[in-house]
């Protein structure tokens, strides 16, 4: 059995690396194929590094561009070296164009599909990962959902259930195994106290391109810092920062930092008294760190964090974020983490050995 495993973003890299821990200690023959969607992968080595991982055997570096321009240019440079490798399996992750263009990519050369975190719906179709996720889905053959709800979806939509397992999510493996790795003291460096102050991430589309959103969200974030005095840490995205410049927008309140490595952002997270943001991965994060968390979006492919009242969803009004933040604050922190027991990746492998051999 041959397994080309396809990344392109750190998210992707983060949950695939349980995967690719699994694959060399099992001694599978495999290689990463890294696209470059958001960095080259001279500036991800060291994301690479860091994790402990080996290093990727293809580079197609493409860049950014439109979405349509992404995605062919991902498209073109996967089924070449497809073509030339010739795996059993094409493993994805998540909602990425790489996702969508990889899977595309194996399964017109009749390469079989594997959908790592299959099944998630937020059923907002103007968000391009919707797009790109029930895509991916409808062309897999392995689907690994995370959760007997995303494999529940995932029936509903006609997909047979036998190409369905619930692995749990490797979310849950990278985090415990990447907090082993990390020592950074973040919060020291950063002169602020654990669990004594609030972390936000907003980086969406919907959100730091739309002047009026993003507005909100900041005045948002500065009202609940004067209201419960804790600062307010923002590790900024580089396209969020250009649109905070753009717009003018002022920063009242809010500690901007530039963006941190991961194992940085994980003790980060970790440490947090509560986390704002409208990352789906890092909704995940926050339950599995018994960590509150207030998305500041109308909707979630994460709903399972919304069943066991981990997170709640504020919006983008500055007095809703308000309000769910102080909601968050008063919860019992002692829920129950829906997404698995750490032991996904090696789930995933076990499956792929049956099926593929």
């Amino acid at each position: 059995m041959k397994i080309s495993i396809v990344l392109g973003t750190r998210p992707e890299i983060i949950k695939m690396s349980p995967v690719i821990r699994e694959c060399e200690r099992s001694g599978l023959d495999y290689f990463i194929l890294h696209t470059g969607q958001h960095y080259s992968y001279n500036m991800d080595k060291v994301f690479f590094e860091q994790l402990e991982l080996p290093k990727a055997k293809h580079n197609l570096d493409v860049g950014s561009g439109t979405h349509g321009e992404q995605t062919g240019k991902i498209l073109i440079g996967v089924e070449k070296i497809l073509s030339k490798e010739k795996p059993d399996i094409a493993l994805v992750e998540g909602d990425t164009n790489t996702v969508l263009a990889g899977a595309l990519a194996a399964a017109k050369l009749g390469i079989k599909v594997g959908h790592v975190e299959a099944g998630l719906r937020s059923y907002d179709r103007q968000m391009p990962e919707e797009i790109n996720r029930v895509l991916a889905d409808h062309c897999s053959n392995l689907l690994f959902a995370p959760t007997e709800k995303a494999k529940n979806t995932l029936i509903k939509e006609g997909i047979p259930p036998d190409n369905i397992s619930v692995t749990g999510n490797t979310v849950v493996d990278a985090v415990h195994q990447n907090l082993q790795i990390s020592k950074r003291k973040v919060h020291k460096k950063l002169g602020i106290n654990r669990y004594g102050y609030f972390l936000a991430t907003v980086h969406r589309q919907e959100n730091v391109d739309n002047e009026k959103r993003f507005r909100e969200i900041m005045k948002g974030l500065a009202m609940i810092q004067e209201k419960f005095g804790f600062p307010v840490i923002y590790p900024i995205h580089p396209r969020a920062k250009k649109q905070l410049n753009t717009f003018n927008i002022a920063l009242n309140g809010v500690k901007i930092i530039e963006p941190l490595d991961y194992l940085s952002f994980l003790e980060l997270e970790n440490n947090a008294k509560l986390i704002l943001t409208d990352s789906g991965g890092v909704q995940e994060e926050a339950c599995i760190l018994s960590v509150p968390c207030v998305t500041l979006r109308y909707n979630t492919e994460r709903p399972e964090t919304l069943d066991v009242g981990s997170n709640v969803l504020a919006g983008t009004k500055p007095q809703e974020i308000v309000k769910k933040t102080k909601y968050m604050l008063s919860k019992d922190k002692r829920w129950e983490n829906p997404f698995g027991d750490g032991k996904a990746g090696e789930r995933i492998v076990k499956i792929l050995k049956e099926t593929i051999d």
